[in-house]
């Protein structure tokens, strides 16, 4: 081979080979991340669509869950709201035997879609009727939930329980009801 020949085919050679390096460092690798990120986002999407397609299928059991709940909420003002679940406490301990002792109620503003009215109350009798009195607050109608449960004899034998609870109340402000 000749110089001449020679030096043509090394600038080919070169010329080749910065080629085959600027595309493969700037077209092929850019483009390959670009398939791979609208690949993962194409996974992502069908997942959501898939998420959305159960929403859609559980619709109905979920809106009749939630007005269930909007229904059995406290009322946005505490003097209903503490009237109402007083009158809850009287009647279960009406009709469990329960002697309740004391209750305290205090107002937390969580949200500004919501309020918690959270009480501490002490209640004593057997644990038969302190057993009925937390099954009637658990599956009550409003919209109550037991956060702690305390119980302690009350003499010698365990005839005589004394049951400290804390129990969190949810009243729903107006602008989500409507």
């Amino acid at each position: 081979m000749k110089i001449e020949n020679r030096r043509q085919f090394l600038v080919a050679l070169t010329i080749g080979a910065v080629a085959l390096f600027m595309g493969v460092n700037f077209i092929f690798e850019p483009l390959a991340n670009l398939w791979s990120a609208r690949a993962a986002q194409i996974r992502q999407l069908r997942a959501k669509v898939g998420e959305g397609r159960l929403l859609l299928q559980r619709e109905t059991g979920l809106r009749s869950r939630w007005d269930n709940m909007r229904a059995n909420a406290l009322p946005d003002n505490p003097s209903l709201a503490d009237q109402q679940v007083l009158k809850l406490f009287d009647n279960w301990s009406r009709a469990t035997g329960v002697e309740i002792s004391s209750i305290m109620p205090q107002w937390k503003n969580d949200s500004t879609n919501y309020m918690t009215l959270n009480y501490r109350v002490e209640a004593s009798g057997s644990l038969g009727t302190l057993s009925q009195f937390l099954y009637n607050i658990e599956k009550g109608p409003a919209a109550l939930k037991l956060d702690s449960v305390e119980l302690s004899a009350h003499d010698n034998s365990g005839q005589q329980l004394t049951l400290g609870l804390q129990i969190s109340g949810l009243a729903l402000l107006q602008s989500t009801k409507q």
